[in-house]
């Protein structure tokens, strides 16, 4: 986890690309981003993969192939369907948890998303900002305010449900 909040903190804001958000899971990550374009959005993405591919060779002192595959874009155009990927990504955990047991999850910061980073929650949740910041700040009108015609996001809430 230190591993890829480092790699997150370095990569975060390279110009034309930003990691907005993220959730990092078992086998994958959630990703939201911003981009200039797509041009940008190959580079910045190119370039993360290889930075999230080095922490993890190093961490797990293995070599060879990390990611596999190609990642999944989905363009956000609207602001419910923005509010609804931030719900999505931020409140990954509390979905798996609720598919693993069956029961609601204990409202609690997700340690292992921007979570502590993000500032729509609908109440605050108790989480340490220690460390360089992970995720860049939203540029774009959709990630930084449009989505908030929607409400802010509840963290007791499962994606999913």
């Amino acid at each position: 986890m230190q591993a890829l909040r480092k790699t997150f903190a370095a990569a975060c804001e390279q110009g034309d690309f930003r990691l907005v958000h993220h959730s990092i899971q078992r086998h994958h990550l959630h990703l939201i981003v911003e981009a200039d374009g797509q041009d940008a959005l190959s580079r910045g993405m190119r370039s993360l993969g290889t930075r999230i591919a080095l922490a993890v060779q190093r961490v797990f002192e293995v070599s060879g192939r990390i990611l596999e595959g190609a990642y999944h874009t989905h363009i956000l155009r609207t602001p419910r369907e923005a509010r609804h990927a931030l719900r999505y990504v931020l409140l990954n955990a509390r979905k798996h948890f609720r598919e693993l047991r069956g029961e609601a999850p204990p409202v609690r910061m997700d340690e292992c998303s921007s979570g502590r980073w993000f500032e729509g929650w609908k109440r605050p949740l108790p989480a340490s900002r220690a460390g360089p910041r992970e995720v860049g700040l939203a540029r774009t009108w959709l990630l930084s305010t449009g989505w908030r015609r929607h409400g802010l996001i509840d963290p007791a809430a499962v994606p999913g449900s």
